[in-house]
């Protein structure tokens, strides 16, 4: 089988995309404000006719490309993110981060280097495709709500008719695309819980009331609550995983404080599981005498993919690199991905890439967010060309049915 001249044309790029991705590894940024990357960004479409937004709130970047006739025809967007993780690097690469506490641990410098290459193959088809494409650099998907911020900047204006993004994996088999309609990936929302009680001597503890064994008790009712208040078919995964108290070994503390998330694959058990915590927590620490207060911090909603959009991207793959590249999902994941804004607004739909070395033990592969976490740069060349020939085929098909 002859290569699609796409992936001929991404292959004939890697060099520059393998330069590009490793120039911002050494200098990754946290948030909100990634000015570096946003810099490396614009040197790499320098020349290229596209036209750059930028809002107040970020350092986020939309390039857009107007095709043939201009504005006229379909919108789509492409995405991808560009912020870094808060860890200290261990790969020993010879590109490792040079910014101390700070490391792409999440791909997002591969998804950059291979937006960055799909605008390059695309602007040289421009005066072959009739409408637009929407290329979002997006800064603070690691917590900090950058798709959010850039969508109330209004700057992805007008919204697209069609969104997609691709997110490499370091633990799936090298090449391999992957998605599924519906949820994808879960909300995720951060739970606080202070138990207040009264502070004494350890060895009288009846002249005190402990908040220690009273939060365990609550993490054990979380736990019981989960198991049996939240349906198998709509499930939530509730985890307690931090507790800190007391300061040492013969003191009872005064507080108990404890940190989690909450993450489910419904706006309907979101809602739910924070309700039924609300009730919880406060019960719970006054049968054994103490005051219990909850803050529950709203954070990235559900991931949901369009159906029709799916099937575009599963038959693009098909297409362009042959069935045995493609793998339906037959479950979500349960971690969180802000995405989910677009995919709020627009039809849409997010799928994975596997970046292990090829050759390698995928299952043996350091996941995403390790501070020993190696990809194999040579699957950017397979992004980009699939990000290119999902624009070509919406700008010329639609989603179809």
């Amino acid at each position: 089988m002859q290569p699609a001249p796409l992936v001929a044309e991404a292959e004939a790029l890697l060099p520059d995309l393998v330069a590009l991705r490793r120039a911002i590894h050494r200098e990754p940024e946290l948030g909100l404000h990634n000015p570096k990357t946003r810099d490396k960004i614009k040197a790499a479409l320098a020349g290229l006719p596209l036209e750059l937004a930028e809002g107040p709130s970020t350092t986020g970047i939309v390039a857009t490309l107007r095709c043939g006739g201009g504005g006229n025809g379909r919108t789509v967007l492409l995405r991808g993110d560009m912020d870094a993780l808060p860890l200290i690097e261990e790969t020993g690469l010879d590109y490792a981060s040079e910014t101390h506490g700070a490391m792409h641990a999440c791909g997002h410098d591969t998804h950059v280097a291979m937006l960055v290459g799909a605008a390059k193959l695309l602007c040289a088809r421009r005066d072959q495709l009739s409408g637009t494409i929407q290329f979002m650099f997006q800064p603070g998907e690691e917590g900090h709500h950058g798709a959010r911020y850039m969508l109330d900047d209004g700057i992805i204006s007008p919204l697209p008719d069609a969104a997609f993004a691709l997110h490499v994996m370091p633990n799936a088999p090298h090449g391999l695309f992957a998605g599924r309609g519906g949820p994808l990936m879960a909300s995720s929302d951060v739970i606080k819980i202070a138990v207040r009680g009264a502070g004494g001597h350890a060895s009288m503890p009846h002249d005190a009331v402990d908040p220690i064994p009273v939060a365990c008790a609550i993490v054990s009712a979380i736990q019981m609550m989960v198991t049996r208040r939240v349906s198998v078919f709509d499930p939530a995964v509730v985890t307690i995983a931090k507790i800190v108290a007391g300061t040492t070994n013969n003191i009872i503390p005064e507080v108990a404080h404890m940190e989690g998330t909450i993450r489910t694959l419904s706006a309907h058990q979101r809602a739910a599981v924070a309700r039924e915590l609300r009730q919880l927590v406060p019960a719970i620490a006054a049968a054994h005498g103490c005051t219990g207060e909850i803050e529950i911090i709203e954070g990235f909603p559900v991931t949901v993919c369009d159906d029709r959009a799916v099937r575009f991207g599963a038959n693009v793959v098909r297409d362009t690199f042959g069935a045995a590249s493609w793998r339906l999902m037959d479950a979500p994941v349960m971690g969180a991905e802000d995405f989910s804004y677009v995919l709020e607004k627009v039809p849409g739909a997010m799928f994975f890439l596997g970046a292990s070395h090829e050759g390698d033990d995928w299952r043996a592969c350091c996941g995403l967010h390790s501070n020993h976490m190696v990809l194999d740069d040579s699957v950017m060349a397979r992004g980009a060309a699939w990000h290119a020939a999902v624009a070509e085929r919406f700008l010329n098909e639609g989603l179809g049915v």
